[in-house]
């Protein structure tokens, strides 16, 4: 019988004050402009580059990866995120494995849930109640991960899928690191126990738009995501996984209140939970790196991931972060 696990260690300790490290989020306009951002990423000292999956609105992810990869040597590149719900695990894997191939062991998967609710119009699906989509990324994640460790598939495992395995290309890595990134209790529980990344976003419900999101922004809520990702990992005997934010707004100015002001009106949020929680970052540099670090201490949260547009802010907290 063959036997299924896969090659994970998470068991040894954590480590108390791990470095803090920033990725940068974007998507290409032209080959020159992309292979440029890819070499200032990794010039400047950013953990990865990372490229959303919103088909029909955004370009394919790995193919933009995959060019990325070919202007760099160090920087990790990976998906933020793939919609679960509506991509095809064998097509998937195959699409992580050759990232992986080409560039030579740095592809990582990031995978969410999928709560667009445009991207399943887009694609002809319906949107399944959240409890659903959780279960689907458990799912779409376990398969992924087994074929790109080199195991059969069976039948049924996945809807649709027959029998497959994974011939070639075999990735690099063993295994491609795995981020899931979303806020549903049970999503948070599982990433724990079997991710090698959580992402929080923040995000609350879709709007009707289809696009848009309102906002969780507390520390209170964020404590209690921290801990639904805490008990996943004890329960599963297993060290905690990396926790990693994204960041939803960045500005550089020496009056935090003032600067916070308009924000807080535009979400009903109180200004002082805006300042509080990882989601936003505003004031000096040094403020801001004083806010990473109090958050890597409270949360123990140390990737982060910023857009395109606060590229030069993060740019110099990366430098002024401690080493």
């Amino acid at each position: 019988q063959e036997d299924r696990r896969i090659p994970h260690d998470r068991s040894a300790p954590w480590v108390s004050m791990p470095r803090i490290e920033l990725s940068v989020q974007a998507s290409p306009a032209d080959q020159a402009s992309w292979a440029e951002l890819a070499r200032r990423c990794e010039s400047t000292g950013f953990r990865a580059l990372l490229v959303s999956d919103h088909p029909g609105t955004g370009p394919s992810p790995f193919l933009s990866l995959a060019s990325a990869a070919t202007a760099t040597s160090t920087l990790r590149l990976g998906s933020y995120v793939v919609n679960a719900g509506v991509r095809d695990p064998l097509l998937l894997a195959s699409e992580v494995a050759i990232l992986d191939v080409v560039s030579n062991g740095r592809a990582e998967l990031g995978i969410g849930a999928g709560h667009t609710l445009a991207e399943w119009a887009m694609t002809r699906r319906t949107q399944p109640p959240p409890a659903e989509r959780v279960q689907g990324l458990i799912t779409v994640t376990t398969v992924v991960r087994e074929l790109l460790a080199g195991f059969t598939v069976p039948a049924g495992t996945a809807d649709g899928l027959a029998d497959v395995r994974l011939s070639g290309p075999r990735p690099v890595q063993a295994p491609v690191p795995v981020l899931v990134v979303g806020g549903n209790p049970a999503l948070l529980r599982w990433g724990g126990a079997h991710a090698d990344a959580v992402g929080l976003s923040g995000l609350g419900r879709t709007l009707p738009d289809g696009h848009a999101h309102t906002v969780s922004w507390s520390a209170e809520q964020l404590d209690g995501h921290v801990a639904l990702v805490h008990e996943g990992a004890a329960g599963a005997g297993v060290s905690i996984p990396d926790l990693e934010v994204l960041v939803q707004h960045v500005e550089l100015t020496d009056d935090r209140e003032s600067a916070a002001r308009p924000l807080a009106q535009d979400t009903g949020l109180p200004g002082g939970d805006l300042l509080a929680v990882p989601y936003v970052l505003i004031g000096t540099i040094t403020q801001i790196v004083e806010q990473l670090v109090d958050a890597r201490e409270r949360w123990g949260i140390t990737r982060w991931v910023v857009r395109l547009d606060a590229l030069e802010v993060a740019e110099q907290v990366v430098a002024a972060l401690p080493s």
